[in-house]
């Protein structure tokens, strides 16, 4: 059976597919009641599962108020249970788990849903069936014990056939145009894991003749038909294209491509992307298999082997990423990978004259990975760390748990969504539970260890933080100062004193040398180290040296005048055991209104 934090992530996964759905996207009231049901039936709440508190919790209602006089909870219920189903007879007809509200109560049910294709294509006497049967038959035990599971991607390979679209154009010659976009979107979704394409030499069997979806699909053998047209006069461009679920003719996606031509091929590829992505987003699947040159993905990957071990925003790492860029822009995981390296970046230096441009970056490429490739969870998360950049919260969290939805298993994205939005907010149980999910999915990555370490010092578990950082290797550059810092947090100064003495972030040195009341330390390393090191020479590390001393006016000087970093790096600054001791003072309320920060 899977372990109980598997399977519980597998049901927050679908609770933030179904959240980002069409369905739920502009439901408010009913989305906010889903995930507090959802979220504390998973944490082991049934008892607070109540109408009286519902009321109070999600609409705001009195303390004691009369559940039997004011009907808001179970209206907004029944509207639950309509909306839901619409859901899963719609957009999460594939979805692998299902969320239902029982009539009568509150608590929510989940159940396991096999794809029906798989169901059709077993034989009884198969080792296989009886493998899966077994997986399927523990799953369902788990739902039944605890109402958690977990579940991966789908198995089985959906069916697709693309009809050559029709070409509505008065004149007759522009049916090369209709026939290239038929043969771009076959060729794009022959990229998706997951989707079996008939051929192009299939598919053109049927052109010139009359439309019958069901007996198309039945000579073609495909589950899901794309068909559509093309009217291209002068120019003017119109195409609509929609996707049809065989089984009952259900339309799944539709949609309208209007656009002046000026570049016939660069259009042809515009519409088949925006084409093969919709469908991808319908279906709810498909990883895609990137067609990129070996170059191009190489640089990519060295990239990523380079981050895992430094500070993502060196600047090497974001080199590489520029590289892999420059060789193919449409290598999405690369553009999704640089503009986090720009997100990081936006934390230092501040006053650099390329900052604006860093941040301009950041934007495009984030915005750049969407489009390329909007199942790409990291791709969200590098949108979702832009916004916060803006302090634009509400669709940094949006972005966030979007990504989620798409692969509740990513490491880096539980890292993202506590560090760039739970955290910086001061947050901190919620930037915790963040960071342990981000551990527990790759418990082998020294990034893990050293964020969840950090976090945790936030939150004042000192004795864990440590642990986590003895986890680190030792060539790894943050190990010597993630240490070191839960090291005099926990009082043992002297052990700190000697590891942060190895690195040149020199702020925390000192601040060390301070609570070891060693003030002539102090004022010699402040005269010298930023001489010796100038990359770290900012205000940073001088308020990290008044913070030591305690000096709380010369500490809030220091950071009225680092204001640049942003509402992100500020917030989980002011969140860190370094400057607790100045929480309640108003002058740290205008410096995180300043930034951007909501007040606490």
């Amino acid at each position: 059976m899977a372990p109980a934090h598997d399977i519980g992530q597998s049901i927050r996964g679908e609770l933030e597919r179904v959240l980002a759905s069409g369905c739920f996207a502009r439901a408010e009231r009913i989305s906010k009641l889903l995930r507090f049901l959802v979220e504390r039936h998973l944490d082991g709440r049934d008892s607070e599962i109540k109408e009286s508190l519902i009321g109070v919790e999600v609409y705001g209602r009195s303390p004691g108020y009369d559940s039997k006089l004011d009907s808001t909870v179970r209206t907004e219920a029944v509207r639950l249970r309509t909306r839901l189903d619409k859901y899963y007879s719609t957009e999460g007809c594939r979805d692998p788990i299902v969320i239902t509200l029982p009539k009568g109560g509150y608590v929510p049910v989940f159940h396991l849903v096999e794809p029906p294709e798989v169901a059709d294509k077993k034989k009884p006497a198969r080792w296989p069936w009886i493998r899966t049967s077994l997986a399927a038959a523990a799953l369902a035990i788990a739902l039944v014990i605890i109402g958690r599971t977990q579940f991966g991607p789908h198995n089985s390979t959906i069916q697709i056939a693309v009809l050559p679209l029709v070409n509505l154009s008065p004149d007759p010659s522009n049916e090369y145009f209709a026939d290239g976009l038929t043969s771009e979107i076959i060729r794009n979704l022959s990229i998706i894991d997951g989707l079996a394409v008939r051929s192009q030499t299939s598919s053109f069997a049927f052109k010139g003749k009359p439309r019958n979806v069901r007996e198309a699909a039945r000579e073609l053998e495909a589950d899901y038909i794309v068909e559509g047209s093309v009217l291209y006069s002068g120019q003017q461009l119109r195409i609509n294209a929609q996707l049809i679920r065989v089984r009952d003719d259900f339309p799944l996606w539709s949609a309208r491509y209007e656009r002046g031509v000026t570049d016939i091929v660069s259009v042809q590829d515009e519409i088949g992307r925006g084409i093969v992505n919709s469908l991808r987003l319908k279906l709810g699947r498909g990883q895609r298999r990137y067609d990129t040159g070996t170059e191009a993905y190489d640089v990519y990957l060295r990239a990523r082997a380079l981050e895992a071990r430094v500070f993502p925003a060196e600047p090497e790492v974001i080199r590489l990423f520029e590289d892999s860029v420059a060789r193919d822009a449409s290598l999405a995981p690369a553009q999704a990978g640089l503009a986090m390296a720009y997100a990081w970046s936006s934390f230092t230096a501040p006053n650099r004259s390329d900052h604006d441009e860093k941040l301009a970056k950041l934007r495009t490429a984030a915005t750049k990975a969407i489009e390329l490739d909007p199942l790409l969870a990291e791709a969200h998360s590098a949108l979702g760390a832009a916004y916060a950049r803006d302090a634009q919260w509400d669709a940094a969290e949006r972005s966030f748990r979007r990504a989620i939805g798409i692969d509740p298993n990513s490491s880096a994205t539980h890292d993202l969504f506590s560090r760039f939005f739970y955290w910086p907010l001061g947050r901190i149980d919620e930037a915790v539970r963040e960071m342990r999910a981000a551990e527990r999915s790759d418990p082998l990555s020294p990034r893990a260890h050293a964020e969840l370490a950090d976090v945790l010092l936030s939150a004042g578990q000192y004795d864990e933080a440590a642990a986590q950082c003895e986890k680190l290797p030792a060539d790894v550059v943050f190990t010597t100062y993630c240490l070191g810092r839960a090291r005099t947090a926990q009082g043992r100064t002297d052990e700190a004193i000697r590891l942060l003495a190895t690195t040149d972030n020199w702020g925390y040195l000192a601040y060390a040398y301070a609570k070891k009341g060693r003030h002539d330390a102090v004022a010699k390393l402040a005269a010298e180290a930023p001489a010796a090191h100038p990359r770290t020479a900012g205000h940073f590390q001088f308020a990290l040296v008044h913070a030591g001393l305690g000096d709380i006016d010369r500490t809030i000087e220091e950071l009225e005048q680092w204001t640049g970093v942003g509402p992100v790096r500020m917030g989980f600054t002011l969140s860190s055991p370094e400057f607790a001791f100045l929480r309640g003072d108003p002058r740290v309320k205008a410096l995180r209104a300043k930034v951007g920060l909501p007040p606490q």
